[in-house]
């Protein structure tokens, strides 16, 4: 019995090793060289339940999110791209320095949500740098069309020709908008742009030679356009073309070597006599610091003081000397005014005092009588008294 648990203990740990190893997708690279792998959908696809179990159909949208394991984000050579959910990924970057570097990769599919895991083992080995590189810009391409095989091999041939050599390699293709570019319109005939670093060890060509020239500097600094001879246009594809003033050499055999690491000494300091403290400084007389900084400001405020009494005080002429200057009339007038709005607004106050005379009913307004009211049944009751006989004289008399 024992040895049977035994068994099935170790057939179950060989399974779970089969099954660890199919997960893990092992890939060595070398330093230096541009690194692809596309993640395509059919891979992922056959981990979810088909659409229609009757047809088995396959074609859910999906997306991918990668990272390093054991952290939030990818390694800083690496890079991952996908445009849209019905397009497969693509991992691409170029290794700097060898070491091992675990990638998790999961699908997520927008139908139903499931996820599946992928583990990527990259593992890059030193390898000689190509001495010789050149940088080519690509303004017709978007990073997702350049980096499938085929389009690589199709650019490839092109800069063949133009570095006259077949020994040449990529060593790295680089997103416009990664290298501080601006996000194109949204509309036909507009694109990114791509970076394509090529690398050899044959020296460069005439044609390439011939961008370092005063001339072609000249010509690309005016923003005109670069005359390219004839044996140096290779350009297939006219999306395959490159900006010749966006060109740049680099001869790796020319740089200058680092500088060499700094000496650690043992941490103690060596012994130089005893210590001499610095002298105290001199005494400073700080009076004018503070006649600048409280006197000044404290005398000018009480000019500003002393103008504004002045003012207030000093140039008012006064009520009296404003009568004095007055007409008599005028003065008269506005007093009456006055008078007359003071006894306005006390009777408003005090409504206890008799209504004006003009208030009452049935007055006359030519000799200040009161008529007495009217005995008739009509509602249109005369308010004066010439209103009964218009040809009566109702002016007073002597």
């Amino acid at each position: 019995m024992a040895g049977c648990g035994s068994w099935l203990f170790f057939s179950t740990v060989c399974a779970v090793s089969l099954l660890e190893a199919k997960a893990e997708i092992k890939l060595t690279i070398p330093v230096g060289r541009l690194f692809t792998y596309e993640l395509l959908r059919e891979t992922f696809q056959n981990d979810f339940e088909p659409r229609s179990k009757l047809y088995a159909m396959y074609d859910d949208p999906m997306i991918f999110k990668c990272n390093r394991q054991n952290f939030p984000d990818l390694p800083e050579w690496l890079r991952f791209t996908q445009r849209h959910p019905f397009d497969n990924g693509f991992l691409y970057g170029t290794p700097m320095s060898p070491g091992k570097s675990i990638i998790e990769v999961y699908a997520i599919n927008k139908r139903s949500y499931d996820t599946a895991r992928q583990i990527f083992v990259i593992k890059a080995v030193a390898e000689k740098m190509l001495p010789y590189q050149a940088e080519f810009f690509l303004k017709l391409r978007e990073i997702e069309k350049v980096l499938p095989s085929t389009v690589q091999g199709e650019i490839k041939q092109d800069l063949q020709k133009l570095w006259k050599t077949e020994d040449l390699e990529i060593v790295n293709i680089t997103n416009a908008l990664d290298r501080g570019g601006r996000v194109p319109l949204p509309l036909a005939g507009h694109f990114e742009g791509v970076y394509v670093k090529v690398g050899s060890e044959k020296y460069f060509s005439g044609c390439l030679l011939g961008t370092l020239t005063a001339e072609y500097e000249k010509q690309c600094t005016a923003g005109a356009k670069v005359k390219v001879p004839g044996e140096c246009n290779f350009c297939s594809i006219p999306s395959n073309c490159v900006s010749w003033c966006k060109i740049e050499l680099f001869d790796l055999t020319k740089q200058e070597p680092a500088p060499p690491a700094p000496t650690v000494g043992s941490g103690i300091l060596e012994g130089g006599g005893d210590f001499n403290p610095p002298e105290s400084p001199l005494s400073r007389d700080y009076f004018p610091d503070y006649i600048v900084t409280v006197i000044v400001p404290l005398i000018l405020a009480i000019i500003l003081f002393l103008m504004l009494a002045y003012i207030m005080f000093g140039r008012r002429e006064g009520v009296v000397k404003r009568n004095a200057k007055t007409n008599q009339i005028q003065l008269y007038h506005h007093n009456t005014i006055h008078e007359n709005t003071d006894e306005l607004r006390n009777m408003a106050a005090n409504r206890g005092v008799p209504p004006p005379l003009s208030t009452l009913p049935m007055f006359n307004y030519r000799t200040g009588e009161e008529a007495p009211p009217l005995q008739s049944d009509s509602p249109n009751i005369p308010l004066i008294m010439a209103q009964h006989d218009p040809y009566s004289d109702t002016l007073p008399r002597k």
